[in-house]
C-alpha cells in the first residue's frame, strides 16, 4: 500500500499550489507538474491493469497502453492547440510526438530485453503470436506515415486514416476471447483481490484523480519547459522532444520492466508495442483536430524542414523496429543495435546526418528482411493470421 500512497503524494504539491494560486520558481514550474504527471501515469497504469478483470486481455493491453500515454496526449494536444494561436508551437507539437515515438522504440523495447537477460541470462525475448495484430497495424501505419514528410503537412486527411486504423485495431482486439488477468503482485494485484464493487471503485478513483492531475498539469508543464529553455539557454525543441516524454512515459517503461523481471517479457513488450500503435495512430491523428479547433476552421499543420526530417527519421526507425520484430523474436544483439542507433542520434543533430540516419534505418530494414527467408515467411504468416482472426 506504500506504493499507492507514494503515487497519490506525487501530484499533491502541484494540486495544492494550483488551488492556492501559488506561483513557484521556474524550476519548480517544471518539476512539480512533471511529478504530478508521473504520479498520474502510475495510477492510470494500475487502473488499466484492474480493467483486465472485466474486458478481454488484448483489449485491456490496448487500454493500458492508451491510458499510460494520456499524459503525453495532454501535453501534445496543448502544443497543437497553441499552434492555432502561434504557428511556432507546431514545432513543439511535432517535437513531443517524435521524441515519444523514438524513445519508445529506441530505449523502451531494448530495456525489456535487457531486464529479461539480467534476470534469466536468456539472450532474447520471444513474442507471443497473439501480438500479430499490433505488428500488422503498426506496419500499415508506418508505411502511411512516410507520406507525411513527403507532402510536408499534417492534416485532417491524415486524421481520418490514422484514427480509422486505431478504430480497426480496437475492433479487432475486442474479438479476442476474454482471459483472466495474470497479475500476481504489486498494487494492482492487491486491489484486484478486493470485492468487485470496491475494486471498480478504486479503478474509478484512480481515473478521476489522475485525470484531474493531468488536466491541471499539462499546460504549466509544457510552458514551464519552454520557459526553462529560454532561461537556461537550452534549445526549447530538444527539451520538449526528450524531457517531456521522459516524464510522461517513465511509468509505462517501469511497468514493462517489472513484467520482464517477473519472467513475463512478452506482456511487457506487448504493452510497449501497443503503446507505439496508439502513439503512431491516435496521438498523431489528434493533432490536426486540436489545431483546427483552435483556429476555428479545418486546416493542416504545415511542417518546416526540421519537422519533416524528424518525422521521416521516426518513421524509418519504426520500420526498422518492425523488421526486427516480424519474426516474433527480439535478440539481445538486436536490442543493442536498436539502442545504439537511437543514442548516437543525439550526437549528430544536423539535418544532413538526420537524413543519413533515416536512410540507414531503411537500408537496415530491407537488409534484415531480404536476407532472412524466415522473416519473409513470418511476414506472410502475419497477414494471414490477422485476416484469419477477423474471420474465425
Amino acid at each position: 500500500m506504500q506504493w499507492i500512497a507514494l503515487a497519490l503524494l506525487l501530484p499533491a504539491p502541484w494540486v495544492l499550489f494550483h488551488n492556492l494560486g501559488v506561483h513557484p520558481s521556474l524550476l519548480l514550474q517544471v518539476l512539480l507538474p512533471g511529478c504530478a504527471i508521473l504520479g498520474a501515469s502510475i495510477m492510470l497504469s494500475w487502473a488499466a491493469e484492474l480493467a483486465e478483470h472485466d474486458v478481454p486481455r488484448s483489449l485491456a493491453l490496448i487500454g493500458l497502453a492508451l491510458i499510460a500515454v494520456l499524459p503525453e496526449y495532454a501535453v501534445d494536444m496543448y502544443f497543437a492547440w497553441m499552434a492555432g494561436k502561434d504557428p511556432s508551437y507546431i514545432a513543439f507539437a511535432t517535437a513531443n510526438m517524435t521524441g515519444a515515438n523514438r524513445l519508445l522504440i529506441g530505449l523502451g523495447w531494448p530495456a525489456v530485453v535487457w531486464a529479461y537477460w539480467w534476470k534469466t541470462r536468456k539472450p532474447g525475448v520471444a513474442l507471443e503470436k497473439s501480438q500479430s495484430l499490433e505488428i500488422f497495424v503498426l506496419l500499415v501505419v508506418t508505411l502511411y506515415c512516410f507520406l507525411i514528410p513527403i507532402k510536408g503537412s499534417l492534416g485532417l486527411e491524415d486524421t481520418v486514416v490514422l484514427v480509422s486504423c486505431f478504430i480497426f485495431y480496437v475492433y479487432a482486439a475486442s474479438r479476442h476471447p476474454h482471459e483472466e488477468p495474470d497479475i500476481e503482485e504489486g498494487p494492482a494485484a492487491t486491489l484486484g483481490r478486493l470485492a468487485t464493487p470496491l475494486r471498480r471503485a478504486c479503478m474509478a478513483g484512480f481515473f478521476l484523480i489522475s485525470g484531474y492531475a493531468i488536466f491541471i498539469s499539462a499546460e504549466p508543464f509544457a510552458e514551464g519547459l519552454l520557459a526553462l529553455g529560454r532561461g537556461w539557454g537550452i534549445e526549447q525543441f530538444l527539451l520538449v522532444q526528450w524531457l517531456a516524454p521522459l516524464a510522461s512515459e517513465s511509468p509505462e517503461f517501469i511497468v514493462a520492466l517489472v513484467f520482464a523481471l517477473r519472467n513475463k517479457p512478452q506482456v511487457g513488450m506487448g504493452a510497449l508495442v501497443s503503446s507505439k500503435v496508439n502513439q503512431w495512430t491516435l496521438l498523431i491523428g489528434m493533432l490536426p483536430i486540436a489545431y483546427s479547433l483552435s483556429l476555428g476552421h479545418p486546416a493542416s499543420m504545415h511542417l518546416d524542414g526540421r519537422q519533416v526530417e524528424e518525422i521521416l527519421l521516426t518513421a524509418a526507425q519504426s520500420l526498422f523496429g518492425l523488421a526486427v520484430l516480424v519474426n516474433f523474436d527480439f535478440s539481445l544483439k538486436e536490442s543493442f543495435l536498436m539502442a545504439g542507433l537511437f543514442v548516437s542520434q543525439a550526437f549528430f543533430p544536423s539535418t544532413h546526418v538526420r537524413y543519413a540516419f533515416s536512410a540507414g534505418y531503411l537500408l537496415l530494414s530491407l537488409g534484415v528482411v531480404l536476407s532472412s527467408p524466415q522473416r519473409r515467411h513470418a511476414l506472410k504468416e502475419l497477414v494471414g493470421r490477422v485476416l484469419k482472426d477477423l474471420n474465425p
